[in-house]
């Protein structure tokens, strides 16, 4: 198995269990994700997460890859998930929504060690 999706699984759980979210199952993924270096579905309903970890990066991206920020980055949009899911369902443009949160997980990723 690839070391960097291994230290992905293990960061990406130790946030998890951090900020308490151990309702939800997680599935990892090792697979080519196209515009990033890690991305998160959740099924808010049914309390199921699939995080995927990029397997095919471009050359010109390589060098910025770094597993613990992406696991990080993802942990945070899980913790955040629950209010925009429920923001979803107000009149907001889902644009809009999308746009707020991920300012809210890059302020957040400076907050917490």
């Amino acid at each position: 198995m690839n070391k960097d999706f291994e230290l992905f699984q293990k960061e990406f759980t130790r946030y998890q269990k951090l900020f308490g979210l151990t309702g939800y199952k997680v599935y990892f993924k090792h697979e080519p994700i196209e515009k990033s270096f890690a991305d998160v579905n959740i099924n808010q309903a049914d309390m199921v997460v699939t995080v995927r970890f990029n397997s095919n990066l471009p050359d010109k991206d390589k060098p910025f890859k770094d597993a613990r920020k992406s696991a990080k980055h993802e942990a945070i949009h899980l913790l955040i998930a629950r209010l925009e899911h429920n923001g979803r369902y107000r009149y907001i443009p889902e644009c809009e929504m999308d746009e707020a949160s991920e300012e809210l997980v890059h302020r957040l990723e400076n907050l917490i060690p």
